[in-house]
């Protein structure tokens, strides 16, 4: 039996049409009870020729341009949350006031202050939830946890992520505004840590266990920018890059390094980690591949033949492989998009019985709490250790 599922968005920018691609695509592939509806979409009333575009293209049935308005509709029953970090904690709060399940982008919050109080409207509420780190998702990274779950790397002794990419570099580039708002500090509350490092966290600490400890650098090369808003020469508080050593609960090392000024990179996202057993690796530029170096047997723990060692490829497009069976026929690969759609499909699966979905919200503060935690560091120069 089809329940509609009334799907109210807040945002029209470029997530806002990643979650609407998914929420319209996600009963294409699985099968699932619900069926999303894209009810009403909400944007700044200076924005409106922009969002009534934006309804018209994915098919909207209204507009809002006072985002209250969109939460206290009786014909909505879930709040998608794709505006910019300074509105999530009073978006999340009033839905969670009204009952309505909340889908929240990420980073939760501004600081691990609101992402705490966010987390506790919410699980007083009773509302089911999502925070969208949607490349736990990517076919490629499921399998990566899999493996390390199999014990296919046996003790684990390195973890090394990195998140670069290059489209901030010029000093002629704008603060603020409705694209740039990830550089205004006042909007975003952080640079690349809550923007990019978030993620490379997220998948860490779901792959190898809780981060206890760091020690961080961050640096802003362009000390003032011109703001999109105002015309005038502002200061610039974002973080253009950071790097920073973990220590994790189980006695690994980690490296995390982050910036907007890797000349060349566009959305690089890396991650390898290194133990007894074997090795993976994967880069989201060809994300449809994870390599595997397998050095002994999971489960005799015997070295395999020396003529097999050395890094292998998986193309990650089989049937057995995560998410997969659901698409094309192996050796098709899927996308960026589709990340997406395998994380509403998980939510949804949720909320007919299945598995309670994760990253939530009390796990995003989890997240919130280690990025201030870097950020922290990178002022003070010192260790900290997280609680």
């Amino acid at each position: 039996m089809t329940k509609k599922l009334n799907i109210g968005m807040l945002g029209c920018g470029f997530m806002g049409r990643a979650h609407s691609n998914a929420w319209l695509q996600v009963n294409h592939f699985f099968s699932r009870e619900y069926q999303p509806v894209l009810k009403t979409c909400y944007g700044r009333l200076e924005d409106k020729p922009k969002l009534e575009e934006f309804a018209k293209r994915w098919g909207y049935e209204s507009i809002e341009t006072d985002w209250k308005k969109v939460i206290e509709r009786d014909d909505i029953d879930l709040i998608d949350v794709c505006v910019p970090n300074i509105m999530h904690r009073d978006a999340v709060l009033a839905a969670a006031k009204a009952g309505k399940m909340i889908v929240c982008e990420k980073p939760l919050a501004m600081n691990a202050r609101e992402a705490e109080e966010m987390a506790e409207a919410v699980e007083k509420a009773g509302v089911k939830n999502m925070v969208s780190f949607n490349y736990r998702r990517v076919p490629a990274i499921t399998l990566f946890k899999q493996l390390v779950d199999e014990g296919r790397v046996g003790r684990p002794f390195h973890y090394r992520a990195t998140y670069n990419q290059d489209y901030t570099i010029g000093a002629d580039v704008p603060q603020g505004g409705m694209a740039l708002w990830r550089l205004d500090s006042k909007v975003a509350g952080s640079g690349v840590t809550g923007d990019l490092l978030a993620h490379s966290i997220d998948t860490a600490e779901w792959i190898n266990g809780p981060i206890q400890k760091v020690t961080a650098h961050a640096e802003t090369f362009i000390k003032e920018r011109k703001h999109a808003d105002t015309g005038k020469v502002e200061k610039v508080d974002i973080d253009d890059a950071c790097m920073f050593l973990a220590v994790f609960a189980n006695g690994s090392l980690g490296t995390f390094e982050s910036t907007r000024y890797a000349r060349g990179r566009k959305n690089y996202s890396s991650m390898e980690m290194n133990g007894e057993n074997g090795a993976l690796f994967f880069d989201l530029e060809n994300a449809h591949q994870l390599k595997i170096y397998r050095y002994a047997d999971p489960g005799t723990g015997k070295k395999i033949e020396d003529h097999l060692t050395g890094w292998q490829e998986i193309l990650v497009t089989n049937f057995e492989h995560p998410y997969m069976k659901n698409y094309w026929v192996p050796g098709c690969t899927t996308g960026y998009e589709h990340t997406f759609i395998n994380s509403f499909a998980d939510f949804l699966a949720s909320l007919e019985g299945g598995p309670a979905f994760q990253p939530d919200v009390r796990q995003a503060v989890r997240t919130q709490k280690v990025c201030e935690a870097v950020l922290q560091s990178a002022k003070s120069g010192q260790w900290v250790t997280i609680p």
